[in-house]
């Protein structure tokens, strides 16, 4: 197929960023506190994971002075951070676990804002073919674009280890979508020009990147998903994600879906299945005797703030703020600029309940609730004050996202040679999880390096504002592979 009739096909957020987006929403739901990134590459996710959540979960009612059924709906309402105690990644290549050694480092952490929960980052080198002890019964385990690199034997592995074995609670899986390929070219066409006839030769298709062993039609992952949900124990739940920001002229859109499948697996409880896994994992693990066994490379451990689960009393908080108030000048704050007042955060012992719950209990303030807001954009009005342009900024707000962060990016379609992301010391079946786009930002301004139909250019229109408090919250980790 000639250049020409290669279509352009772009997504925004980049399709990798809306993968992590989609595991991180789904970990924010079941409020998972302990994750196993198997494949984690050069630990992407995990680095993220390492960002610390802008105040504690919720407290118990005995923590509050005065607690209130408005208030603990508004808690539940508000606490959209994640909250991870324990992360664990797994990877083959020495090479890409390096570079997860030294991100999820406390030294790499570089947070702008107090931690109030500790967390334990482990990094284990080996397959996933091997069994590990410490992955037993784990909480959730993460699987982001790994299937596809796996070779058949390997893959036959995958689900006697992970949902056998290991019996997670929660199992999120993500894959090419082979169907949306088509998405790339004209009706009729196929892209062997960029993209990688099947290396296995058991098919005529084409692939995204050269490493795939296969990529999945979404009957037949919504086939694969279902049997081995059938077989473990599970209930399973699938869909795609990333749309083309381009709309298909010959109006594909809707039947091929998005360009990514994604799975979600949640165990099913009770003796019978847990002895059935029990039984049917035996042989995996007699298997995995034999292999070498995983070596843990590194153990990180981040402190909390030793006020962290120490409030103080109202009264001593409602002063703090009313200070604040008078040393800035100020008839009206959001709540959000008293939050990340360090001294008053530790006050609160990182609950920002308890921050409410001292607004409200003063005759000081009056706190402008709103169901249409966010918490941190709630108004505290000083009494008697009027409020006002501010006249000056506070000493920390959350950083806002620039340009060189929040820009149109180039759409993951399929992979060349001369990518840069692709680890060629990876092995056979690394993860190219949040290494998928070929970054080459010129030092003239965002101009993309490889320039076909395959890539776009970037513009400031583009540029999106979003917001920590968001559904995209625990995004942080943005840095663009070179």
């Amino acid at each position: 197929m000639s250049g020409e009739a290669e279509l352009r096909v772009t997504f925004f957020p980049p399709l990798y960023l809306q993968r992590r987006i989609w595991v991180l929403d789904v970990l924010r739901r079941e409020q998972v506190i302990e994750i196993i990134d198997i494949g984690c590459g050069e630990g992407q996710l995990l680095a993220v994971l390492c960002q610390p959540a802008l105040c504690l979960p919720p407290p118990d009612p005995g923590v509050l002075a005065s607690p209130s059924d408005a208030t603990t709906t508004t808690i539940q309402a508000g606490d959209l951070d994640l909250h991870p105690r324990r992360i664990t990644g797994l990877d083959i290549s020495s090479h890409a676990l390096a570079s997860a050694i030294e991100d999820t480092s406390p030294a790499a952490a570089n947070a702008s804002y107090t931690r109030w929960e500790p967390l334990e980052v482990n990094i284990w080198h080996g397959g996933l073919e091997i069994f590990n002890p410490v992955f037993v019964n784990a909480e959730c385990i993460v699987a982001t674009e790994v299937v596809e690199h796996l070779p058949e034997e390997i893959l036959a592995d995958f689900t006697p280890m992970i949902l056998g074995v290991y019996h997670p609670r929660l199992l999120l899986v993500t894959t090419p979508s082979y169907g949306f390929n088509a998405r790339f070219s004209p009706p009729g066409s196929t892209n062997t020009a960029t993209g990688f006839p099947d290396p296995t030769k058991r098919t005529d298709r084409v692939f995204r990147h050269h490493d795939h062993k296969f990529e999945w039609t979404v009957e037949e992952f919504q086939v694969w998903c279902s049997g081995i949900a059938q077989e473990w124990g599970y209930d399973v739940d699938t869909t795609t994600i990333g749309r083309a920001q381009e709309k298909d002229k010959w109006g594909r859109d809707e039947q091929l879906g998005g360009a990514s499948q994604v799975a979600v697996f949640k165990r099913l409880e009770g003796e019978a299945w847990a002895t059935t896994r029990e039984e049917k994992s035996t042989q995996m693990k007699e298997k995995s005797k034999s292999q070498k066994d995983h070596r843990l490379l590194e153990t990180h451990h981040y402190d909390a703030h030793v006020r962290a689960g120490k409030r103080g009393s109202t009264e001593e908080i409602a002063k703090a703020v009313l200070d604040k108030f008078e040393e800035w000048e100020e008839a009206e704050l959001r709540l959000e600029e008293i939050w990340f007042v360090e001294e008053i955060g530790a006050m609160c012992g990182g609950w920002f309940e308890v921050l409410i719950e001292a607004i409200e209990g003063s005759a000081k303030f009056n706190l402008q609730r709103s169901k249409d807001q966010r918490r941190g954009d709630w108004r505290v009005l000083l009494d008697g004050g009027r409020p006002g342009k501010k006249k000056r900024t506070s000493e920390w707000t959350p950083e806002e996202p620039t340009d060189d962060l929040f820009e149109e990016v180039v759409q993951e379609g399929y992979r060349s040679d001369d990518d840069p992301g692709f680890d060629w010391g990876s092995g056979l079946y690394s993860s190219d999880s949040g290494v998928d786009l070929l970054w080459d930002i010129s030092k003239e301004g965002n101009a993309w390096g490889r320039q076909s139909a395959w890539t776009c250019e970037s513009s400031e229109e583009d540029v999106v504002e979003w917001s920590r408090w968001s559904t995209l919250s625990a995004a942080w980790d943005l840095d663009r592979p070179e």
